[in-house]
């Protein structure tokens, strides 16, 4: 049984709970609560104490992240290539995502989480962000689990995790364009049932605000008060129409004891900002393979394959006061698929494609809606669990023009990161 597919934050996790921080499941055959990590002993035993307040049933851990990037590209602007907030910005230095990381026990009932995430922009100014802070149950019966505060939304793979964990230094195409550029989180409650089956099957169900950048393709104002050439209504919750309802299915199979497969199905629905009766919808299907070799040191070596499909269904009205011309729906879609190799102990290779498909519109001119393809490759050293360094390659497509000589953008970037505390090892 693999025990390593997904990287989750180690902490000492109420019985039967899964470690904060992580992916919301359950599973014992993609969540691992004693990870297999890279070590310089070849032990897989961590190099350092996690740096923890209290003990037992009480404790807190704190921790801190620091993620770099040294870019380069033949666009001037790469903040218009590169489509995620934590993404490189930049030619030269970029300091996206230093990250300040609490979890711990909050009583015998709930378990709580806080990430704050410190960013530099292209001045050198530093911003601040509430990335996720929440509470959750630690021992409700019938499987069950609640969440409520600021987090992620549980939709799709990549979505609800952190850049430190990322396979890649930037966020898929699709990701950023219709999740947007921080994905999809924000103020709100989540549920979710791990079914009584003989195998790992779990329903989730949350609701957010889903407001401001954080909720992209919902009530989110825009940059100036303008979202797809349209005045924005900015307006405030009418009811339970205008909040973001987002379920998820997803269920987990070892195919052998080296093989395993975890497929799910994602849904965000909500209102947008765009006109009165405006309203998002947004479906996804995801695919994980893993392949760890039975002779195993220390995760080595692997095969990973991650695949994510989106559909958007984007009712784009008349804008504020009816000021735009026509209403239009736009039917989007997009995907992007990774395989990653973990070829001897530390090193991992990796390749991604990424295709946005956006409908054409004689009336909607707006740089997040064209169409748009790219191709990636990296390669990642690991020195130690609490180290990386990343030389990835991307090789960009434009359907169209805006503010470049040429539609055709090669960037490369040199990431590196460094973990102090409990934050924790890389997991393979």
């Amino acid at each position: 049984e693999d025990t390593s597919v997904v990287s989750s934050t180690t902490a000492p996790a109420v019985s039967g709970t899964p470690a904060l921080g992580g992916f919301p499941t359950t599973d014992t055959s993609v969540v691992t609560s004693a990870p297999e990590t890279i070590s310089s002993t070849g032990a897989g035993a961590s190099l350092t104490q996690p740096i923890t307040i209290g003990g037992g049933k009480n404790y807190m851990n704190i921790s801190l992240d620091g993620l770099f990037a040294l870019a380069y590209s033949s666009a001037r602007d790469l903040d218009n290539i590169e489509v995620g907030d934590h993404d490189p910005q930049q030619r030269g230095f970029n300091a996206r995502n230093i990250e300040l990381a609490f979890d711990g026990a909050v009583d015998p009932y709930f378990e709580g989480f806080a990430n704050i995430v410190f960013k530099l922009d292209n001045d050198n100014e530093t911003e601040v962000e509430v990335e996720e802070a929440f509470m959750q149950t630690t021992s409700l019966p019938f499987n069950l689990q609640l969440k409520a505060g600021q987090f992620f939304a549980a939709f799709g793979r990549l979505n609800p995790t952190h850049p430190h964990t990322w396979d890649f230094a930037d966020t898929p195409l699709v990701n950023g364009l219709f999740l947007g550029p921080d994905g999809l989180r924000g103020v709100g409650a989540q549920g979710s049932w791990t079914l009584p089956l003989p195998w790992y099957s779990q329903l989730i169900f949350a609701s957010q605000n889903g407001r401001g950048s954080t909720g992209f393709s919902f009530r989110n104002p825009g940059d100036d008060g303008m979202f797809f050439d349209r005045i924005t209504t900015d307006r405030e919750a009418r009811g339970l129409q205008d909040f973001v309802w987002i379920p998820r299915f997803e269920n987990s199979f070892n195919l052998s004891d080296t093989q395993t497969v975890l497929a799910g199905v994602s849904g965000a629905f909500g209102s947008n900002e765009t006109g009165a009766d405006s309203r998002t919808q947004i479906y996804g299907a995801d695919l994980l393979y893993k392949w760890k070799s039975s002779h195993a040191e220390g995760g080595f070596p692997f095969v990973k394959w991650q695949t994510e499909f989106m559909y958007r269904r984007f009712q784009a009205g008349h804008g504020a006061d009816d000021s735009f011309p026509v209403a239009e729906t736009f039917h989007d879609w997009g995907l992007y698929s990774q395989v990653l190799w973990g070829f001897k102990k530390g090193w991992v290779a990796g390749i991604r494609g990424d295709y946005v498909h956006m409908q054409d519109s004689e009336f909607t001119d707006d740089l997040d809606r064209q169409s748009r393809w790219r191709i990636s490759a990296n390669l990642t050293w690991y020195p130690t669990e609490f180290s990386k360094i990343r030389l990835q390659y991307n090789q960009d497509f434009l359907e169209r023009n805006f503010f470049l000589s040429a539609r055709e953008v090669e960037s490369v970037f040199l990431q590196w990161e460094f973990i102090l505390g409990s934050h924790g090892a890389h997991k393979f």
